[in-house]
């Protein structure tokens, strides 16, 4: 029997396990992928916590996947062995769902999920199904792909579906693991691009990754800063942080939007007076597999690439534990 090494949620709650285990086969429909690297996120917590409707424990965490098809299940057409792709969050669909049928595969009834719903890419060799799978370049770096198929999708996607124009005054709330892709995407997308983050020690980086503006909202209230400004047209909110993101909500210009990326835990405390010029508050979720391809072509194409650090398998519960204490700048990625 076959063996690779992996790593794993064996209980609630619990460190992480390097274990080893048997080789999967892909079945019906599916792809098997030879890791090359996986970056981790925030949303890997909800395997630690069993906090899914139906997650089954063991479970092999990882939706940041990149690495090479080395075996390909029966009925997969439009894939081959040794072709170079990524999974993100987005694990697949059942094709005929309501939703399905009207191509929102998102939002899929059935949606699978990497890593939560079947084991993801904290492991040498990953089955996921054909159609969560996206093309990636043969000439980037698996490391620097991983993060892009989730934290770069996340902004990538959610600023190209906002509405805004070139020109118009995006504003990026909270300059980590999402933020400071955000701010990499607004700035070539040709937006006008506002770093929001408390403290001065991110202005230097936000202005290095695009930024035309940074505000110190430990020095200026976010609201009156973005107004000095002319007001934000888009704030994307990066940073899960409830009172932060409402902090925003005055800064925006009449219709303006507060694009949600990232979940605060803590209920918005908006006020109804403040909405009633137009102003919106949205949710853009990550995005399929053609959106992946997409992220990860204009990140090509622009120079876009994450801040990452690097640990082995053998090192993931110390690199979660920085991810979870902030203290990782700003993805951490997994690498066999």
């Amino acid at each position: 029997m076959a063996t690779m090494k992996a790593v794993q949620v064996s209980k609630a709650n619990a460190p992480f396990e390097l274990v080893e285990r048997e080789i999967p086969a892909p079945g019906d429909g599916q792809v098997r992928i030879k890791v090359e690297a996986c970056g981790m996120c925030h949303s890997d917590m909800i395997v630690r916590a069993v906090a899914f409707p139906g997650l089954v424990l063991p479970r092999i965490p990882g939706h940041e996947v990149a690495g090479r098809i080395d075996a390909v299940g029966a009925r997969v057409t439009q894939w081959k062995t040794g072709d170079r792709v990524g999974v993100g969050w987005h694990g697949g669909h059942c094709f005929v769902c309501n939703a399905c049928r009207k191509g929102d595969f998102l939002n899929c009834a059935k949606a699978k999920i990497t890593g939560v719903t079947h084991d993801g890419g904290y492991a040498e060799y990953v089955v996921v199904p054909a159609e969560a799978v996206a093309r990636v370049p043969e000439d980037l770096d698996a490391a620097e792909v991983g993060p892009l198929l989730c934290a770069g999708i996340t902004t990538y996607n959610a600023l190209r579906h906002s509405g805004a124009r070139p020109g118009d005054t995006v504003a990026v709330q909270g300059i980590g693991g999402l933020g400071h892709l955000g701010v990499q995407y607004a700035a070539k997308m040709g937006f006008r691009t506002v770093a929001l983050s408390s403290g001065s020690d991110k202005e230097k980086l936000a202005r290095e990754l695009g930024a035309h503006e940074y505000i110190d909202t430990n020095k200026v209230a976010a609201a009156e800063g973005l107004q000095k400004l002319g007001g934000a047209d888009i704030v994307l909110a990066t940073a899960p942080h409830g009172t932060a993101i409402v902090s925003t909500i005055g800064g925006l210009k009449p219709r303006g939007k507060i694009l949600l990326v990232a979940a605060a835990m803590e209920p918005l405390p908006v006020s109804a007076f403040s909405m009633l010029s137009g102003r919106t508050i949205a949710g853009w979720p990550s995005g399929t597999s053609i959106d992946s391809e997409e992220t990860v072509a204009f990140s090509k194409l622009m120079g876009i690439k994450p801040r990452i650090e690097k640990f082995p398998f053998a090192k993931a519960e110390e690199a979660f534990t920085k991810m979870m204490t902030n203290k990782v700048r700003f993805r951490a990625v997994l690498v066999p």
